[in-house]
C-alpha cells in the first residue's frame, strides 16, 4: 500500500510556472507507475501525464505538451509536475495516483489503471 499526498498548487498568472510535488509513504515507491491528472469544476478528471518506475517511460496529454514535465526521484519516494507557461484552462484541482506494477516501463493512462490517489491540490491561472 502506498499513500500520497500532493503539495505546490496555488494561484499563478497566465504564463507563470507551478512545480507539484507527490509524496508517497512506504517502501515500495521504486515499483508505482505515477500519474498526474486533474478535474476541472463540472468535467471529468482527466490524465495530465505519467510516469513508469524506472522513470524512462512518459505519458502527456497533447494540451500540455511542451510545458509540462513529468519525474520521479525515487530516493525521496516523491513524483513532480513542473508546469510551465500556464494557461487559464489549466486551472483544475491536480491529483497523483500510484499503482504497482512488476514492469518498470509501464505507464497507465486512465484513472481505472489506478489504485490509489491523493486528496489534491489547487492550481489556479488567471488571465
Amino acid at each position: 500500500q502506498v499513500q500520497l499526498v500532493e503539495s505546490g498548487g496555488g494561484l499563478v498568472q497566465a504564463g507563470g510556472s507551478l512545480r507539484l510535488s507527490c509524496a508517497a509513504s512506504g517502501r515500495t515507491f521504486l515499483t508505482y507507475a505515477m500519474g498526474w491528472f486533474r478535474q476541472a469544476p463540472g468535467k471529468e478528471r482527466e490524465i495530465v501525464a505519467a510516469i513508469s518506475w524506472g522513470g524512462a517511460s512518459t505519458y502527456y496529454r497533447d494540451s500540455v505538451k511542451g510545458r509540462f514535465t513529468i519525474s520521479r526521484d525515487n530516493t525521496k519516494n516523491t513524483a513532480y509536475l513542473q508546469m510551465n507557461s500556464l494557461k487559464p484552462e489549466d486551472t483544475a484541482l491536480y491529483y497523483c495516483a500510484a499503482e504497482r506494477t512488476s514492469y518498470d516501463r509501464a505507464v497507465y493512462t486512465t484513472a481505472v489503471g489506478y489504485s490509489y490517489w491523493g486528496q489534491g491540490t489547487q492550481v489556479t491561472v488567471s488571465s
